[in-house]
């Protein structure tokens, strides 16, 4: 474990030293004399803050029999492995005939996974599609579209599953830089949504389409900014009662072990999230600071801020609201995510899938739903996860791009 004890950037070290030396817990719901001290609305005073921020990626360990034996599911699920050897597969979605596809984007290939017989497990694996740099992917109107860094690409489905020539639609999303994992669906509008992170942890970015979740046409056409702020938001999806679209946003690095934590917006048209400046419940990034003459509370004042938080460092990545009729009832038109897991914490939180619960529309409350991805001791682990999908036969289908398997959970 390599512990690193500085701040945001190394031209902070003099400060922090020379300083008043704190904890980072810098909120504007505090004290306003005392917090103006440390992180003042404007430049005009010195910003200064202590940050212990560390180093942990977990021990890799294989897939084996044993360890997939030993996770963890509520009572009366089961948990398998629908598919292995599958590269380093990322985003899942499924078809109305039950072909199930994942994205590799370090292959840069699509593949078919299929499982003629409904046993549970794939048989066959196929590539559909090859595209540089390929994650995000979705199904509307029997096409498939494809999303890379910089490019959108939609494809016909054939009757077997099979796709035909990419074309395509985008050719100028903004540069990928630190988060460069596009994904894409579409909306109860009929539009296309497009989720676009940050190039980096903190930054002032010079694209506006930076850190922003876009919305066009079908074609691609008519592309717009439909909410910003957002560093890093995956996993996102409409819930199936109200339409209403909810994301999970990724927290900023190197603000401590519990900082800062992790994101469910409902995410609204023109709506802003906070990102760089503003996190958390209102909370001021010192690392980052407003530019000109303005302060902050301006910026919070146009924040929209989280309606849930999650454990910081967990890394949300696929979310998919469950509408199937395999699972119990209280399942209904909750959603599940797929925690990637930290490497920014001193101990590993994440390598889990999750329930979010929601009651009368809004989200309450989350749960284990997946768990002991984590092993030796919380040293090693044998799956970060990515994506999540709901099978036509109601099941769960998740992803690891760590070991290349595919897992199913299903009720008895």
């Amino acid at each position: 474990m390599k512990k690193i004890n500085s701040g945001f950037y190394p031209v902070f070290k003099s400060l922090i030293f020379s300083a008043v030396m704190l904890t980072l817990a810098v909120s504007c719901g505090d004290d306003d004399s005392f917090w103006d001290a440390m992180v003042p609305e404007t430049d005009e005073e010195p910003t200064t803050t202590q940050v212990e921020g560390y180093v942990f990626y977990p021990a890799v360990q294989p897939a084996t029999e044993a360890n997939v034996a030993q996770l963890k599911v509520p009572a009366g699920f089961t948990v398998n492995k629908f598919a292995e050897g599958v590269g380093k597969p990322r985003i899942l979605v499924v078809n109305s005939n039950g072909n199930v596809y994942a994205s590799d984007r370090e292959a840069g290939v699509v593949v078919m996974l299929t499982d003629a017989n409904g046993d549970g497990i794939a048989e066959d694996k196929k590539t559909v599609a090859t595209l540089k740099q390929v994650h995000g992917l979705t199904i509307y109107n029997g096409k498939m579209y494809m999303v890379t860094v910089r490019e959108v690409y939609e494809a016909a489905m054939n009757a077997d599953g099979t796709l035909g020539q990419p074309k395509m639609l985008i050719n100028d999303l903004p540069d990928g830089g630190q988060h460069p994992n596009r994904t894409i669906a579409f909306g109860p509008d009929k539009k296309m949504y497009i989720t676009v992170g940050s190039t980096c942890n903190s930054c002032v970015e010079p694209n506006p389409e930076l850190a922003t979740i876009l919305r066009a046409e079908e074609d691609g056409s008519n592309r717009k900014i439909f909410a910003s702020g957002l560093r890093n938001t995956i996993g996102f999806g409409w819930h199936p009662e109200t339409s209403e679209l909810w994301g999970m946003d990724h927290g900023i690095d190197w603000l401590g072990d519990d900082e800062q934590k992790e994101e469910v917006n409902q995410i609204k048209q023109n709506a802003h999230y906070g990102w760089p400046y503003i996190y958390g419940e209102g909370k001021y990034n010192p690392g980052t600071r407003p530019t000109g003459d303005t302060t902050y509370q301006q910026y919070l004042k146009k924040t929209t801020l989280p309606s849930l938080t999650y454990q910081a460092h967990a890394a949300p990545m696929s979310m998919a609201f469950y509408t199937g009729s395999m699972f119990p009832g209280e399942y209904k038109n909750d959603a599940f995510v797929a925690m990637r897991g930290s490497w920014n914490r001193s101990s590993p939180v994440g390598y889990r899938i999750v329930r979010m619960h929601f009651e009368s529309g809004k989200p309450v409350r989350f749960e284990d739903f997946v768990t002991g991805f984590i092993v030796n001791n919380n040293r090693a682990h044998f799956g970060r996860l990515v994506g999540v999908a709901m099978h036509k036969d109601g099941s769960l289908l998740f992803s690891d791009d760590t070991n290349g398997v595919i897992y199913r959970v299903a009720y008895k």
